[in-house]
């Protein structure tokens, strides 16, 4: 992550984790077993997904980089750690020569806050490091599937085309297989080897990659450790005597403890999230991993008992009144960040970005200030059982129309962005340019004025190295997240449709919509479990239950992923 740069802090999902991680320029990844096919097409039409030997064919061969080794080696679907200071002078070299040949690529991508100026020496200078001039057509994030619709439904679409995975909706899949340009002549297999840091992305995130059948995205790899982490001040929990909780039970009589409304201390915030892990609830945050094959029967999470049960127990820390009032107004609450530091709530669950973020924000004026990450406890006292995540989350596409050479350009900058950490390439892409954009003291790189301003989340999104976290400023933090990520990992499984890139039927886009905002609804007690119970009778019968044959049917031809 690069220091000195303050994430946001949106809602705890694969959403805020994707929009930090590109701001921050965090991602990791792990390894899977790959999966089977459901008919090829270019047409634009076409549904479910492929894996298996179809995949096999199709993806780029892995060769693991052994340009830079981490402190810290990946292991249960963790990032890898860089612990040790960061000497400039001894940066590897990933790309020993331009592979860009001088040609123009326009690239439309989100940004989250205010985009430079186009002419900027950030991007001058990744333009001659890569031998390509690449222009940006940033657009709000907050906004981009609007924006996106547009473009993809119009004639005129940028040679490169940055899609989120969370803006995949509507007609977007369909738009993406008729529109982008299918790379597997350039990537597939040893083909890939031209562009070794491309080689080094784990095969997961290239599964992830293929859409319609061909290898259409290049993709920013993403964990599939849990993300979500209770963050808590340990600072005071050492100051006050407090233990960390090891079951919902010790976590409510912890609450009621802390809470004093009086002297405007609250124990949390919303611990939905950890509900659900808690109670071993399938992951909803990316379809289709709300879907699993239990007992020869599939299942969506919102069928299931664990569901409930994490909705009634986190209903009881509002009922308890534990949880901060800011809380209650859901999304539209403010920035936890401020009254986290000043105690008036100690614990909240949230992507693992912000254990550092925050850390980040309190060093220099709260110096005493420290957060720390749970490990997430089984509800009854036993261990958790907590679900992968999708190995991959943004991808950048090429245009249909785009001729060889612009997608050899294309090519050329993504090997750039995704050398690893620990290379001159990682270094200008995430930090710019030495003296400019940061300084360095005692190994720490830390943002200049003009840093914070020019070296945002652009590059990056074109394609990243595969599973990283290193905070310079920072080392015993990114020691405990890729720790907390290797514990957590250990009572981590994949469900039936792990790593499969699948387009859902049209019809059945919107089906799911509702239950985000039901769930708050119903932990805030403005409504019950059975306005859920009767949701999801009448979630079947709208199509739910045909959605279910229809996963079955993918499940038959390609085999589970499960383990």
């Amino acid at each position: 992550m690069t220091p000195n740069a303050s994430s946001g802090s949106s809602a705890p999902s694969r959403r805020s984790f994707l929009a930090s991680s590109a701001v921050a320029a965090a991602a990791v990844a792990g390894g899977m077993p790959l999966l089977a096919a459901c008919g090829d097409s270019d047409s634009g039409s076409r549904e479910g997904t492929t894996s298996g030997k179809d995949a096999k064919k199709i993806l780029p061969a892995y060769v693991a980089s052994n340009v830079v080794v981490p402190d810290i080696p990946a292991k249960n679907g963790s990032a890898a750690g860089f612990t040790s200071k960061l000497e400039l002078a001894g940066l590897k070299t990933s790309v020993p020569k331009k592979l860009g040949k001088g040609g123009r690529i326009t690239v439309m991508s989100p940004f989250w806050g205010s985009p430079p100026k186009g002419d900027n020496a950030y991007y001058r200078a990744m333009n001659d490091m890569i031998g390509v001039d690449v222009q940006w057509q940033n657009q709000d994030g907050n906004t981009y599937e609007q924006k996106l619709g547009a473009v993809l439904a119009s004639s005129e679409v940028p040679d490169v085309v940055v899609v989120p995975g969370w803006n995949m909706s509507g007609k977007i899949p369909t738009a993406i297989i008729s529109k982008f340009a299918d790379l597997g002549p350039y990537l597939s297999g040893d083909a890939v080897k031209e562009y070794p840091n491309l080689a080094a992305i784990p095969s997961d995130s290239w599964q992830r990659s293929i859409f319609g059948g061909k290898l259409r995205g290049l993709p920013m790899p993403s964990p599939w450790a849990p993300s979500i982490v209770p963050l808590y001040r340990q600072d005071i929990f050492e100051e006050e005597g407090y233990e960390v909780p090891k079951s919902c039970d010790e976590f409510l009589a912890l609450a009621k403890d802390i809470t004093n409304a009086k002297a405007k201390r609250w124990a949390c915030m919303d611990m939905k999230w950890t509900a659900f892990q808690a109670f071993g609830v399938l992951s909803g945050s990316e379809k289709p991993l709300g879907w699993n094959l239990v007992d020869g029967k599939l299942v969506y999470r919102i069928e299931t008992e664990e569901y409930l049960e994490a909705l009634e127990w986190s209903r009881k820390l509002f009922e308890a009144g534990v949880v901060h009032p800011d809380a209650k107004m859901g999304k539209n609450a403010p920035d936890p960040g401020p009254k986290f530091a000043k105690g008036e709530f100690l614990i909240y669950a949230q992507n693992i970005s912000q254990w550092w973020s925050r850390t980040a924000e309190q060093a220099v004026s709260n110096p005493d200030f420290k957060v720390w990450g749970m490990d997430v406890w089984g509800h009854d006292g036993g261990s958790p059982t907590m679900w992968a995540e999708q190995p991959a989350g943004i991808f950048a596409f090429v245009n249909k129309k785009a001729s060889e050479a612009v997608v050899r350009e294309v090519l050329a900058v993504a090997n750039v962005t995704a050398a690893p950490y620990g290379t001159k390439e990682y270094m200008m892409t995430n930090y710019g340019v030495e003296g400019t954009h940061y300084t360095v003291k005692d190994g720490i790189p830390t943002k200049t004025d003009q840093g914070n301003i020019d070296v945002l989340n652009a590059y990056v999104m074109v394609a990243s190295p595969a599973a990283t976290i290193a905070h310079p400023d920072f080392p015993d933090v990114a020691k405990g997240q890729v720790e907390w990520q290797q514990r957590m990992g250990a009572f981590t499984r994949k469900s039936s449709f792990y790593g499969m890139q699948i387009t859902e039927p049209s019809r059945y886009t919107n089906l799911s919509n509702d239950f985000e905002q039901l769930e708050d609804d119903i932990v805030r007690g403005r409504k019950k479990i059975s306005d859920m119970q009767q949701a999801v009778s009448d979630w079947k019968s709208k199509g739910g239950d045909k959605l279910r044959d229809w996963y079955k049917q993918i499940l038959d031809q390609n085999g589970s992923a499960a383990n």
